[in-house]
């Protein structure tokens, strides 16, 4: 190895002019002797080099040949320790400290350099630019520029000017200098104006302004592993403090006691119908149905599956079906383990035994005793019970179609099952159809085999005998009702242990059961009429100011008849529904095409199938009752004959939508099916429940007041009340003006009209009658004012569960509304009020409810024809036929607007009669009510025939005959001598 000191060196750069030689304090330059090292003071075995002192105090960056970077100091600001060994030939060794120094900084020999870059600390060769070799930052400035390029000398800054000579290039490499001490002087400040290119980072700046308002990486991450570690902690905890407890002693499970109001016991339903299988002892087919239906992954899945939870959670809340979330084995863990309540405590144990039970037991295992503890509905607990209550036949032998149904029944057990909700039908069965396609999807079921397959309808329901007659419907119509208002869940009744009060009355239960005998099925004869084997009944009283259902007739026999008929959905109401026109009429003020205000006394078109009129939703022409014409007719009449013409016009000039919203304020359910806003809606094809329109007649009865019907007064559990009930809240559904403008026409309806049979109740009553299309069902909906009370007559075959025709039943021609179901009425609501006093209705109706309001006058815009019922003539002739629409209406009402004056003055109706007994010779101006008399007259028409117009409505017996008029006479058709035009015919 050669001696350091044997390498040529550098010429040595002249001074400045004035400068001295040895020393750079002054200046900010270092002087170097020629035979010097550059190298800092006391590093390296060369021992001989002077300190040189820095050379920064005024900012230049300049320095003369021989001068060392490392006199500097140039520090690091903490980039970690940066001792970088030069390797190349000429290169001194770089040694950093921990603090990141760059020393020695040397060019070939060891000596000062003033050609190489601060920056170039020790990979560098000489002579070339430093930048990126080390890598070190400096603080300090440095005798060369950060920026220099090899080769390139470095000029002097400040007041230096000598040009620095080139250092040739060292013919050896130079030995590797010993690590030198860590110094232990302060570190200085970088000086401001020192080169830009000899920088490195500055030292870590505070977080200033915005950015301390959020953390740094560091606390995220701090905080992140935190939780982490706290919730592995708390999971370690309550695995090990979470024990399997032993299975529920369903021995022990208590019944459920259903009392009257008066706590007379109605029925308890503590039996259960259960029957444990293997595994083995369930068909294929039920084992991947369920599985289907509830957890696909049940074999692949740990207990727990978070996926599935946040998938249910997304799928209830967009509208596709309400999913659990929880695997089969955490529904197994509650139902075996720790029963239905609804509590964190007991979340939090299902998740921990869930996931021990499942390390424990096999899979299989736990699917066996998934499908012999869940619930089906029909008090069938497991699939072997479930088999048997729907289908009559054992799990073992249940195909995939039936077994797709009872998987669907998990979910949600007497909503799906359509023997006892047929309205639900649609809904079981896109349950069922989703199964079945989970179960394709799965490979379980092949595709062609799924085309083919059909609903299978499940037979009726077989109850235990504690529930005939009507107790099973009464306690049917709780337990919706308690689901409904979400009071108690059907697994949380199944429990058992609850008392629960009704509001029903045992001795007006009782006295719906004997009218319903007495006027409908004593009529009955099952064996030799095969119709009256198709007769159904329901019924519902309601207490208007209470809200409270005081008795409700189910059906002839629950076990005999499973579903129950004053809770059903599924038959159309009829002209039951009407009213609710009427009402939603006054409520909003409503006015007939031609501007008069709909009240009971305003006239309309009474014609059978007469196209309504301003309804843009199509062609609409209902058929009244029989195919009758009625003609010009008031309100209240039309109430009194239920005339369908009328009513549907109503509905378009009230508006279908106000109509929808004002029975739905009443009472009828929104969702009721067919409760569209189109004309129809007059009629009643929707298919409320006996009970929902004895709420909604209720409010009526109510003065316009209405709040939801309740059934229940008290649940207790263990001697204490176990249940807040949700308390009664009424609001005023419509004026009372309205209410009571309905009640005042429906008192006619019982009075003079279709409902003469509810008289026999011995009180004030209104109410209106109702028939379904095709007489599937007939309807009687009544009130007093303390009572409301609603009758259905349903048509039902009971194989099939088709709706049937009443035609014929109980040897009638047909079975109506103002037939057994108001003689029923009439009946229960005279023993249900025994010993009442019988108060009258106190009524506060519109003003001028009573004031008969015609068609407005004026000519008629259609053109002369055949016409129909009106036969307004054409104005001024008396010979046109005229039309049937709102002109027709105008034309018939006055008789003709003008008329021929020949014969007489509109004073005198003309010389040969007055305006009393009407004329042969003319009419006046204006015919109608004026011109020849309401009375008729011996001349144009006689008191019996005669009508409003023109010397009566059919002519006059001089003037012709009462179905074609006279040509002289002024009536009928129109006379050619009178110029009339008559009114609408009589009949």
């Amino acid at each position: 190895m050669h001696d350091m000191n044997d390498e040529p060196q550098p010429a040595a750069s002249p001074a400045p002019p004035g400068a001295d030689p040895n020393s750079g304090k002054d200046t900010g330059k270092a002087d170097v002797s020629d035979g010097a090292r550059a190298q800092d003071t006391g590093r390296g075995p060369d021992e001989g080099a002077t300190d040189v002192p820095d050379a920064t105090r005024t900012g230049d960056s300049g320095g003369r040949p021989g001068e060392s970077a490392g006199k500097d100091r140039a520090e690091d600001t903490g980039k970690g320790p940066g001792e970088d060994t030069g390797k190349g030939p000429g290169e001194d060794t770089a040694e950093r400290s921990g603090q990141g120094r760059a020393e020695d900084v040397g060019t070939g020999t060891g000596e000062g350099s003033g050609y190489a870059s601060a920056e170039g600390a020790g990979k560098a060769p000489a002579g070339a630019s430093a930048e990126g070799a080390g890598k070190a930052p400096v603080k300090r400035a440095v005798a060369a520029s950060a920026e220099g390029t090899a080769g390139e000398p470095v000029r002097p800054s400040g007041n230096a000017s000598a040009r620095p000579a080139p250092v040739p290039p060292s013919p050896r490499p130079a030995p590797t200098a010993p690590p030198a001490p860590r110094s232990t002087s302060p570190a200085r400040p970088p000086v401001e104006g020192a080169a830009g290119g000899a920088g490195g980072k500055a030292g870590r700046r505070k977080r200033s302004g915005w950015r301390r308002l959020f953390p740094t990486w560091r606390m995220v991450l701090g905080g992140f592993i935190t939780v982490v570690l706290i919730a592995i902690g708390a999971f370690f905890l309550g695995y090990s403090l979470v024990k399997i407890p032993p299975a529920n002693a369903l021995a022990m499970k208590q019944a459920n006691v259903y009392l009257y109001a008066d706590g007379t016991e109605i029925a308890r339903d503590g039996d259960i119908n259960r029957e444990n299988v293997s595994l083995d002892q369930v068909s294929m087919n039920a084992q991947h149905a369920v599985l289907a239906a509830e957890d696909r992954d049940f074999y692949t899945e740990s207990a727990i599956d978070p996926k599935a939870m946040v998938r249910a959670a997304w799928n209830t809340a967009t509208g596709k079906g309400r999913q659990s979330g929880s695997t089969i084995t955490q529904q197994y863990v509650k139902n075996y383990y720790l029963g239905q309540e609804q509590t964190v405590t007991r979340k939090v144990k299902e998740f921990f035994i869930s996931i021990k039970l499942d390390r424990n037991e096999s899979k299989s295992k736990i699917l066996e005793g998934y499908l012999n503890t869940s619930y089906f509905g029909r008090n069938a607990y497991g699939i072997q019970a479930a088999a048997q209550a729907y289908y009559g036949v054992k799990a073992k032998d249940l195909d995939p179609a039936r077994a797709a149904y009872l998987a669907a029944l998990v979910n949600a057990p007497s909503e799906y099952d359509v023997s006892a909700h047929p309205e639900n039908r649609a809904a079981a069965v896109a349950r069922w159809n989703y199964v079945l396609d989970g179960m394709v999807k799965q490979g379980w079921l092949s595709a062609s085999e799924r085309a083919g397959m059909k609903f299978p309808a499940p037979k009726e329901a077989t109850v235990p005998t504690t529930m005939s007659g009507q107790r099973g419907y009464l306690v049917r119509a709780i337990k919706d009702y308690l689901a409904a208002n979400k009071i108690l869940s059907e697994d949380e009744l199944a429990a058992g242990g609850y008392r629960i009060t009704t509001t029903l009355q045992k001795s007006r239960q009782n006295a719906f059961v004997k009218a319903v005998d007495d006027r409908l099925m004593s009529k009955l004869d099952k064996k030799n009429r095969k119709v009256d084997t198709y007769v159904r009944a329901g019924g519902a009283a309601v207490d208007p100011k209470t809200g409270e259902v005081v008795a409700l007739y189910g059906g002839i026999d629950y076990v005999k008849q499973y579903t129950n008929n004053a809770t059903r959905r599924d038959f159309q109401v009829g002209s039951t529904f009407k009213p609710f026109v009427l009402t939603s009429a006054i409520q909003n003020h409503s006015t007939t095409l031609d501007g008069r205000t709909i009240t009971p006394g305003t006239v309309y078109d009474g014609t059978n199938q007469r196209p309504v009129q301003g309804w843009a939703g199509g062609s609409y022409a209902p058929e009244n009752e029989d195919q009758h014409s009625y003609g010009n007719i008031t309100v209240r009449e039309a109430t009194d004959k239920s005339v369908n013409a009328v009513y549907a016009q109503m509905a378009v000039d009230v508006g279908p939508d106000k109509v929808r919203d004002t029975a739905t304020a009443l009472g009828i359910p929104g969702g009721t099916p067919d409760l569209t806003p189109t004309p129809s809606i007059a009629l009643g094809p929707a298919t409320a429940s006996v009970l929902d329109m004895a709420e909604a007649y209720a409010t009526l009865a109510n003065h316009g007041e209405h709040g939801m019907y309740t059934i229940l007064k008290k649940i207790t559990k263990d001697g204490a009340d176990a249940v807040q009930l949700p308390e009664r809240q009424t609001t005023q559904a419509v004026s009372r003006e309205a209410a009571d403008t309905t009640t005042s026409v429906l008192r006619s309806v019982v009075e003079n009209g279709t409902a003469t049979a509810a008289q026999g109740a011995g009180r004030p009553a209104a109410g209106k009658t109702g028939t379904a299309e095709e007489d599937t069902a007939a309807w009687f909906a009544g009130y007093t004012p303390d009572l409301a009370t609603v009758v259905s007559v349903m048509g039902q075959d009971p194989v099939t569960a088709a709706h049937k025709s009443l035609y014929g039943a109980m040897g009638l021609p047909r079975v109506n509304g103002g037939g057994a179901p108001a003689e029923i009425w009439a009946q229960f609501t005279h023993d249900a009020l025994e010993g009442t006093p019988a108060t009258d209705f106190d009524l506060q109706v519109q003003d001028g409810a009573d004031q008969v309001q015609p068609p407005s006058t004026g000519p008629s815009s259609q053109t002369p024809g055949t016409g129909g019922q009106d036969n307004g003539g054409t104005p001024g002739t008396g010979t046109g036929t005229g039309g049937q629409d709102t002109q027709g209406q105008t034309n018939g009402q006055t008789g003709g607007t003008t008329g021929d004056t020949t014969g007489g003055t509109p004073t005198t109706g003309g010389t040969d009669g007055t305006p009393t007994t009407g004329g042969t010779g003319g009419t006046p101006t204006t015919g109608g009510q004026t011109g020849g008399g309401n009375n008729g007259g011996t001349t144009g028409g006689t008191p019996t025939t005669g009508g409003q117009t023109g010397g009566g409505n059919n002519g006059g017996t001089t003037g012709g005959t009462p179905t074609t008029g006279g040509t002289d006479a002024g009536t009928g058709d129109g006379g050619t001598t009178a110029g009339t035009a008559a009114g609408p015919p009589g009949g």
